[in-house]
């Protein structure tokens, strides 16, 4: 009879993900993991490949942790959806900041923002409601994801402490800055 095993994938995934979250991605180890299950690291291995596989699970289950975050906060409504997906990244980098380190924070240099289908709604947004075309609609886009990403980043890396209030009034800020360029040809 086969032997059955004492942790299901998604346990071990869960742990994985909780060590990543308590400690950093370097903490998610074989040893680290089956500490955190009170096991060896022997029944990580019969679910999963190797390490590489545990690492790729982990990092798929926080990117799905942080499409929650957007998908929640545009829901909600308490913002206009543009404004929402950034509120929703701080909020996201603010609660989860290692896991916002692990998928943000990392070096990225060999993929592409152009590649990236999940941008294309809100580049659509954009167009909507500014009335611009797609290629001004993605450098709005770029603009003021390197300006949320900058108070993320900030908050991820405990820089500054600040409220929902004052990151909705920046965020605010920013855009109708940006648009009144966008919109109205004025250059700074």
């Amino acid at each position: 009879m086969p032997r059955k095993f004492m942790f299901t994938r998604e346990e071990v995934l869960a742990a994985a993900l909780d060590l990543a979250r308590e400690q950093g991605i370097t903490a998610v180890t074989a040893r680290g993991l089956g500490e955190k299950l009170g096991s060896s690291s022997k029944p990580i291995f019969s679910l999963f490949e190797n390490m590489e596989d545990v690492l790729s699970a982990v990092m798929e289950a926080a990117d799905e942790l942080y499409q929650n975050y957007l998908k929640e906060d545009m829901a909600i409504g308490k913002y206009p959806p543009y404004k929402a997906s950034g509120m929703a990244y701080i909020r996201f980098a603010k609660e989860e900041k290692e896991l916002f380190r692990l998928l943000f924070m990392r070096d990225r240099s060999h993929e592409s923002i152009e590649d990236k289908e999940e941008n294309k709604p809100l580049i659509e947004l954009i167009q909507q409601n500014l009335g611009i075309s797609e290629e001004d609609a993605y450098l709005f886009h770029l603009e003021m994801w390197i300006y949320v990403h900058g108070m993320a980043t900030m908050l991820a890396t405990s820089y500054l402490e600040l409220d929902e209030e004052f990151i909705s009034r920046v965020l605010t800020d920013g855009y109708e800055g940006m648009k009144a360029r966008y919109i109205g040809g004025k250059s700074i």
